[in-house]
């Protein structure tokens, strides 16, 4: 069992335990909306995680080491991670480790912060499955176009830290 989902697990239970507390008929009201936003939303994230499938099989980790080695300098390593990580399907179970197997090949760190900075600020598959549909693309939009540079900048200050660190 994963720490995380243990967290939810309690968060709920305790939701559950307040809003029974203030009304006995509050926590089947609750289950009612989140089927509600379930239903709203399950077509976008059932197409969300048939794309991050195909996305995953079309460009294996491999291609990635092979498009952010070493032997390219660090402007298009950080550039190439900042597109990688915005294209890059899943969360933090498929970012993580293919980050943790893309540094162990010895991808610059550079273009690692900015594929991790990347695909936690600007992933579309999060943006079309979750934000857009949750939060309208007023919302959505809002947010993107501040962040949408951060990545390259996060990625050489990230890089530029990561030699000092390791000295």
């Amino acid at each position: 069992m994963d720490a995380s989902l243990i967290v939810l697990g309690v968060l709920v239970v305790a939701a559950i335990m307040i809003a029974a507390r203030q009304d006995p008929a509050l926590p089947l009201a609750g289950l009612s909306s989140a089927l509600r936003l379930l239903g709203q939303v399950a077509p976008a994230l059932a197409l969300g995680f048939l794309l991050a499938g195909f996305i995953d099989v079309l460009v294996p980790p491999a291609k990635l080491v092979s498009w952010l080695g070493g032997d390219q300098n660090l402007g298009r390593a950080v550039l190439l991670g900042w597109g990688v990580g915005f294209v890059m399907p899943g969360g933090p179970y498929v970012l993580f480790p293919v980050a943790a197997k893309l540094y162990q090949h010895g991808v610059a760190p550079g273009a690692i912060i900015a594929l991790i900075t990347a695909q936690t600020l600007l992933s579309p598959i999060r943006m079309l499955t979750y934000e857009a549909p949750l939060l309208g693309w007023p919302m959505t939009c809002a947010r993107l176009i501040p962040v949408l540079l951060l990545p390259p900048l996060v990625g050489f200050i990230g890089h530029w830290l990561h030699e000092l660190f390791r000295r």
